[in-house]
């Protein structure tokens, strides 16, 4: 993850104003040119750890490349969840277009969705893509009836065993090696999953050299989700001694408990409570170790577009579904909304999409959906509630949602307007407030302090605004202060 100058140098620009800082050529000439669309998905890639975004603990040549050449969304969200699995949420969110609490009603039927073909690959077939999918899936449908060619389908998360949880305490041997095959997960089959991802996917784009019809790719990888399993060449590129522990590190949240993320959730029991910096150490180094992996794996797909003949009629983009903490706050997962853990790297390029762009205004990752549909030339259904990413690169200066919505079950909810942050967790009625502009690693609560109590006041009644918006099945008994 990022110590606080990396964090500072990614964020310390453009949050007061959170607008498109760095125009590329109107993407209005984008529009309904049907591009290849290439898609690459991580699982649980915190938006900071990309080397080239200004973390330099971390080596990611390739997503560096994605970078350089295109346009990178620094303020990218996933909405949040209904389930602790929160995987299943924001791809629910992303293949059906609709926003988290509809995304939710929907998944129980998602089989009506497919049959009125108002999923996304759907609708990118119906514009006249041939469609592909290979890796983790996680939704509540069989993608064999939704995409034209589908090789490995991958669980939620690999296999895992005993040893990978409750570790590693300080002094005593370590039982889980992230390189032993023994433990199966990203190795059972007998090559990693993430390579088996390459393949498939470099093996597609040779065949897809031969034709003519533009392709919609899903390549998702189960990288970097836990078990964190990697090459032991891989591991050893970060000495545990030049590992660092994030600035907000805490050996316990205060409210983990009544948040739902005490020691009886999945994801926090990868390491003992409470938190030791030398066990937040050891995670933090699997993780970068696995997503170095990961990223060799880009660059083998990326060489093939290249090779295929594609890359100039290609748009790629780069998102994870969610972030994680590993370490930050005293958390080890994903279901808390400080921004670690709701915050995404966000990348798209490709042809008519400036180099090196920047947009600051605050997206939802799902906004990647109906992208591809103004690419496609594909009609937006009236049920896709995301917003396309084009019209930031066609008028540069444009503010996004206003606002970014969060909720975790009925236990915590989050708004965002750009500058402060508010947190409230409804089952002890306690509010936290942050300044990101100061305080991009959320570190000083400003809820209690009385020269604040205007910005709270004020939050207070955008979070409700924002809970009716996203039509939020809980209600907060909260009184709006006279304007």
């Amino acid at each position: 993850m990022m110590n606080r100058r990396c964090f500072l140098k990614w964020t310390g620009l453009g949050l007061a104003s959170l607008a498109f800082s760095s125009p590329g050529r109107a993407a209005g000439t984008l529009r309904g040119t049907k591009p290849n669309i290439l898609f690459l998905f991580a699982d649980d890639q915190c938006f900071e750890a990309i080397h080239a975004l200004g973390c330099d603990e971390i080596e990611t040549p390739n997503l560096d490349r994605l970078v350089k050449k295109g346009v990178t969304f620094t303020h990218a969200y996933n909405m949040g969840s209904w389930t602790g699995a929160v995987c299943v949420a924001s791809r629910t969110m992303l293949n059906t277009g609709r926003w988290l609490w509809n995304a939710r009603a929907v998944d129980r039927t998602l089989l009506e969705e497919a049959q009125g073909g108002r999923l996304w690959s759907q609708m990118l077939r119906a514009a006249g893509y041939e469609t592909y999918f290979t890796g983790k899936w996680h939704v509540k449908i069989d993608p064999e009836t939704i995409f034209d060619h589908v090789t490995h389908v991958r669980p939620g998360m690999p296999n895992d065993t005993p040893q990978g949880y409750n570790r590693p305490i300080e002094g005593r041997p370590d039982p889980w090696a992230p390189w032993d095959p023994q433990f199966g997960g990203y190795w059972k089959g007998g090559r990693h999953w993430s390579e088996v991802l390459g393949d498939d996917a470099t093996e597609y784009l040779r065949q897809a050299a031969g034709r003519d019809k533009p392709f919609f790719m899903y390549l998702a990888f189960n990288a970097p989700h836990d078990p964190r399993q990697s090459p032991r060449e891989y591991v050893d590129r970060y000495p545990l001694e030049k590992v660092k522990v994030p600035s907000n590190f805490l050996a316990e949240y205060p409210y983990k408990d009544a948040i739902g993320c005490g020691k009886g959730l999945r994801d926090e029991k990868l390491a003992p409570f409470p938190r030791t910096e030398y066990a937040v150490k050891v995670h933090r180094q699997e993780y970068y170790a696995i997503i170095t992996h990961m990223d060799a794996q880009i660059g083998r797909i990326l060489d093939a577009l290249e090779a295929s003949g594609k890359a100039d009629d290609t748009i790629i983009f780069f998102t994870a579904d969610h972030g994680l903490a590993v370490g930050h706050h005293g958390f080890m997962g994903k279901q808390n909304l400080y921004d670690h853990s709701v915050r995404v790297p966000l990348i798209v390029c490709g042809p008519g999409i400036e180099a090196g762009g920047r947009v600051d205004a605050p997206v939802y990752l799902q906004d990647i959906m109906p992208t591809t549909l103004d690419l496609a030339g594909a009609e937006r259904p009236d049920h896709v509630e995301f917003r396309s990413l084009l019209g930031f690169l066609e008028e540069p200066g444009q503010m996004g949602y206003g606002f970014i919505y969060g909720a975790y079950l009925n236990q915590q909810r989050m708004v965002f307007d750009g500058r402060f942050k508010l947190l409230h967790y409804p089952s002890i009625d306690t509010w936290r407030l942050y300044d990101l502009q100061k305080d991009p690693l959320e570190m000083n609560d400003l809820a209690a302090d009385e020269a604040h109590a205007p910005h709270l006041q004020r939050m207070q009644r955008l979070l409700i605004r924002a809970m009716k918006a996203a039509d939020d099945p809980l209600s907060l008994p909260v009184p709006a202060a006279p304007d």
